[in-house]
């Protein structure tokens, strides 16, 4: 057996030094916001290479689940994984292009390089970076960086957003979640996965606004109090949501599955796949919701089965 990994002592420009920890031991919260600090300079670093591509004809291929792969995607994960391996050496990375069958250990990333891919190349500024910290089966630090929209959001035990200014993370601030209301919430949906169960969850609920938004950046827009809830009852994988939920759920809101309690990550025997969730600002939103009641495994089989219908209002949206 290996002798347990340890993070170095290493930040980005003007954050505090990260001392070394076991990875075997529960990382201190007190060095939480710092590694977000820096997950979040490597997020904005892959966000200028992804930059580079956007708007032009980037390759791309379509794999076996029928979602798009482009070189922008390989690109941004090949320097994510760099330098996750040269600042935090020893800590396995779950990433979705390269090794997203490789096991969970105590402590892992979970990064997807490009989320939004199909937006990302129809030119939609709506795509991110996004790199999560799981301790156990939950994620203790995370950045999202939404490159095209100049925004980059860390969370370690608070969630924060800062502006991107020449590629790197400016100066953050602290968010968080709006109060609940009692009707006219603003609840976000995806311009490309429309699909009757969502629908069905969110006509349960007192919707005033349906705002169409892109990719995990949907999480940072609840977080920064700019919408109330997010519902998603088509396939996701862990990559897709670790990071957006831990900021998320340190601006006080949750993420939660249908039967009512957090999600959780690491799920190697399912392949790393999501069931359905809902990312709420608050939970009093909960117990409105009545979403699908089945594991991940057998919701993607349904899901490539067709059994699961977009609604007419979301195709092509």
């Amino acid at each position: 057996m290996t002798a347990p990994a340890s993070i170095p002592a290493s930040a980005p420009a003007g954050a505090p030094a990260i001392p070394p920890v076991s990875l075997t031991a529960p990382v201190p919260a007190a060095m939480r916001d710092a590694i977000a600090e820096q997950l979040a300079g490597i997020a904005c670093e892959a966000g200028r290479i992804l930059r580079g591509y956007h708007g032009g004809d980037c390759p791309h291929v379509i794999k076996p689940d029928g979602s798009p792969a482009s070189l922008a995607d390989t690109r941004s994960e090949e320097l994510i994984v760099s330098a996750l391996a040269q600042a935090f050496p020893g800590i396995p990375v779950i990433a979705e292009e390269t090794s997203c069958t490789a096991r969970a250990a105590p402590l892992f990333f979970l990064v997807d390089p490009l989320d939004g891919t199909r937006d990302f190349l129809a030119g939609n500024a709506q795509y991110c970076v996004n790199i999560g910290l799981v301790q156990g089966d939950r994620p203790i630090a995370a950045a999202l960086a939404a490159p095209g929209l100049g925004r980059v959001w860390a969370a370690g035990t608070t969630a924060r957003e800062a502006p991107i200014r020449e590629g790197r993370p400016g100066t953050f601030r602290a968010v968080g979640v709006r109060a609940a209301r009692a009707d006219g919430l603003v609840a976000l949906v995806s311009r490309l996965h429309g699909d009757s169960d969502t629908d069905a969850c969110l006509q349960r609920l007192p919707i005033g606004e349906r705002r169409v938004a892109s990719s995990a950046l949907k999480f940072c827009l609840i977080a920064s109090g700019e919408a109330d809830l997010y519902v998603r009852c088509v396939p996701t994988m862990e990559w897709d949501t670790a990071a957006g939920d831990h900021v998320l759920t340190m601006a006080g809101g949750c993420v939660v599955g249908p039967d009512g309690a957090t999600i959780t990550y690491g799920h190697h025997a399912r392949l790393y796949r999501n069931g359905p969730f809902a990312a709420l600002a608050s939970s009093a939103y909960r117990d409105a919701l009545d979403l699908p009641r089945q594991s991940a495994v057998s919701y993607f089989d349904r899901r490539r089965a067709g059994e699961l219908v977009a609604p007419d209002a979301a195709k092509g949206s």
